[in-house]
């Protein structure tokens, strides 16, 4: 594809000399480096309670350190990165007058938003990746567990699952830089989209299923209305990303996680037969099972980032673009 090496080059010198970036790139890593190292330092401190779990360099990513594990701040604040790094991608481009220049060179117009797309996912990886390996580095240090192969094996795959989840944002940001003039708007419609996918989704979800299925704390409820209750806040949960992300990182960093269903727990603790065949599962999921117990979920971040990338694509494609 003719020119796109030059707009990803461009794209990704500007990231990395950008001060936006440096400080993005420094506050989350502080962030990302304190968590972990209080988790190292608790884990330290309980060193027989460390020598008893099958795979404890794994509880460095997912034990809270101050307030969230690493995994739980991915979750939350990750999404910042893809919205700062597209938030102003194209409109930018338009405002100062260079997408007229830029597209007038021998350069197809489909080279400048995959360049731009791919250099965002290329600064996202290159991020995640130093976190990732800067945080191991503590736990060498700290508490001197090597990792296994597994371990190595499901934090690869928590890397692969976070580049998605935060590209996913990336795409969204894009979008809206596409479709709206104004920098300044397309940010904070990438922001609202944010905090409403991210936050508010889950207490629609909880409004919902008491609607449908009220549970009365106060009074013993049937279990069907329960579990009732239960399926439609788990199915409109599941429209949230942070939701799908969190449900695949936490099964893949734990392996003691069985089921990622809230329903199917439920259902195991009010079946004494379940509850007496689960008992005789308590040994850790291998990575196989984890990856057959997430396969929907990591298939889900990875459509919704491809057909959110590809709706921005289609809307850059078929837009005039003056001067």
């Amino acid at each position: 594809m003719q020119g796109l090496y030059a707009v990803f080059s461009k794209e990704l010198r500007d990231h990395f000399s950008s001060y936006r970036f440096v400080i993005l790139f420094a506050l989350i890593a502080m962030v990302s480096f304190i968590t972990s190292y209080m988790a190292g330092v608790h884990m330290k401190g309980n060193l027989e309670a460390l020598a008893k779990t099958r795979f404890p360099f794994l509880t460095l990513f997912s034990t809270p350190g101050a307030v969230l594990s690493m995994v739980q701040f991915v979750a939350f604040f990750g999404p910042l990165i893809g919205l700062v790094l597209g938030f102003d991608s194209i409109n930018r481009e338009r405002a100062d007058g260079t997408l007229v220049k830029l597209v007038s060179q021998p350069i197809y117009r489909d080279a400048v938003i995959n360049g731009k797309f791919l250099a965002g996912v290329t600064t996202i990886s290159i991020i995640l990746l130093s976190i990732v390996l800067v945080i191991s580095g503590f736990g060498l240090a700290l508490v001197g567990t090597v990792p296994e192969v597994e371990e190595v094996w499901r934090i690869f795959i928590f890397l692969v699952i976070s580049i998605f989840y935060i590209s996913f944002w990336l795409g969204v940001a894009i979008l809206f830089s596409i479709s709206l003039k104004s920098i300044a708007t397309s940010a904070l419609a990438s922001a609202a989209l944010w905090i409403f996918l991210s936050f508010f989704v889950s207490l629609g979800a909880d409004v919902l299923a008491n609607t449908v299925a009220p549970v009365d704390n106060s009074k013993e409820t049937e279990p069907a209305t329960i579990i009732k209750n239960l399926k439609i806040k788990e199915m409109v949960s599941l429209c949230s990303p942070m939701v799908l992300y969190t449900d695949a990182t936490a099964t893949i960093m734990d392996p003691m996680r069985n089921t990622i269903s809230i329903v199917s727990i439920v259902q195991r603790e009010r079946r004494p037969m379940e509850k007496l065949l689960s008992s005789r599962f308590q040994n850790p999921l291998s990575l196989g099972q984890s990856l057959i117990v997430v396969f929907p979920y990591m298939i889900a971040l990875i459509a919704i980032t491809f057909i959110c990338f590809a709706i921005s694509y289609l809307i850059f494609m078929l837009q005039e673009i003056r001067t």
